[in-house]
């Protein structure tokens, strides 16, 4: 029997069935306890997701967890973490680094310094690693690390170039990091937000080294920045797994839609990376598909202006999509981040062929909120906003799709 809900509550209920799906503190609870105990441990639990992750640890292991360090993003802490005496819990920046985050930088390597040589360690990683914890190499200013990731984050380029770059400025990035283990086992478990779960770039690599790449072709601004060329072996000592991905998530949604009474289909990662021409071909691609749910996964990318406005990759997608639907009364379109922030406090939007009359309405042109990177702006106009507050995963995005 199919579920009567309209699209308009039922997207978001299926949204928070994928998000749930990958949640920091139930998959890592779930592997750790399918793996068994093996003695005390030392954890570090790194980014978005990291408050979740423990607590799935603390879950799993609680007698065996000698001590700890979470670092994620400011208000992403919950109670059962930061109450833990045994734990060392930091918030600081994103996306950008701050001066938080190159004292959690230090106090990641005061952590595994003073730990003990037979240590064994757990680390829990998840997207915004990157941003939320730094040790710059020696002559990079912290005004000019801000500013190279600021130029990095609307340059357009794909996640891996600039995780490239992220790593020749760093002392713990581009697996850097695990000489600081002097041989001591860590397993990692990780939550990728980046396409094709690729370990290199999750959380820029911490423990993990990329193929070594010429790094892509930057602004002459940052010429004279002292860049490390040199590649990084492999460590044999650290194990790693991939416990929830974008994959992961699509799978509850359509499992979700399929349960409510809906034909449901995967159509896997996003079909191009700008926003623009994605969120066009995914409007055209729901009209001309037959009746039900679709969904697809990834990140898209957005060329920011110098001035961008309020919004975020999956308003941009979400608004551009709304052009091509407009005047449509069988179609909606979900696009959000499943971090719950989407360049703002909001997750994403969900549109439909009315969106862009409600806009229009409210004064808001959709090109050229598009054109300063707006979009934001249009879908609070529009009513059409998607908030969710902090979700405990990151597996990059998710746009689902309802045909009438």
């Amino acid at each position: 029997m199919r579920d009567p809900a309209s699209p308009r509550e039922l997207l978001p209920r299926l949204y928070q069935q994928g998000i749930s799906a990958v949640h920091g503190r139930a998959v890592v609870r779930d592997w750790l306890v399918a793996h068994g105990k093996s003695g005390p441990v030392h954890f570090v639990a790194l980014g978005k997701a990291a408050a979740a992750m423990a607590a799935g640890a603390v879950d799993a292991w609680d007698t065996e967890i000698h001590s700890g360090l979470v670092v994620t993003r400011y208000g992403h802490l919950d109670e059962p973490v930061y109450r833990d005496p045994r734990l060392v819990c930091l918030e600081a920046g994103h996306p950008l680094p701050d001066a938080q985050s190159l004292a959690a930088g230090n106090a990641l390597l005061l952590f595994l310094e003073r730990a003990p040589r037979d240590a064994r360690f757990l680390f829990l990683i998840s997207g915004g690693t990157s941003s939320l914890v730094e040790v710059p190499v020696a002559g990079i200013a912290p005004d000019e690390l801000r500013r190279l990731n600021r130029w990095l984050l609307g340059s357009g380029l794909a996640i891996a170039d600039i995780n490239r770059v992220r790593g020749a400025v760093s002392r713990i990035k581009g697996g850097r990091l695990a000489a600081e283990l002097y041989g001591r086992h860590a397993t990692q478990l990780l939550i990728s937000d980046v396409p094709g779960d690729v370990v290199s770039d999750i959380g820029s690599g911490l423990l993990s080294s990329s193929k070594s790449r010429p790094l892509p072709t930057l602004p002459a601004q940052f010429a004279a920045l002292p860049f490390q060329r040199d590649g990084v072996r492999e460590a044999a000592n650290v194990e790693t797994f991939v416990v929830a991905s974008n994959r992961h998530a699509r799978a509850a949604v359509v499992e979700g839609a399929r349960a409510a009474g809906h034909p449901a289909q995967d159509r896997g990662p996003l079909p191009i990376a700008d926003a623009v021409t994605c969120g066009e071909m995914l409007a055209r691609e729901l009209i001309a598909a037959a009746p039900g749910l679709y969904v697809w996964g990834g990140e898209s990318t957005v060329k920011l202006p110098e001035h961008a406005g309020l919004g975020g990759r999956n308003q941009h997608l979400a608004l551009s999509a709304a052009r091509v639907l407009a005047g449509r009364k069988d179609i909606y379109l979900l696009a959000a981040a499943t971090d719950g922030s989407d360049g703002s406090e909001d997750a994403g939007a969900l549109v439909d062929g009315q969106s862009l009359e409600r806009g229009a309405d409210a004064g808001y042109d959709a090109q050229d909120c598009l054109k300063r990177a707006a979009a934001g702006e249009f879908h609070q106009a529009s009513g059409d906003l998607l908030h969710t507050g902090p979700t405990g995963t990151n597996v990059m995005d998710l746009v689902i799709g309802y045909r009438a």
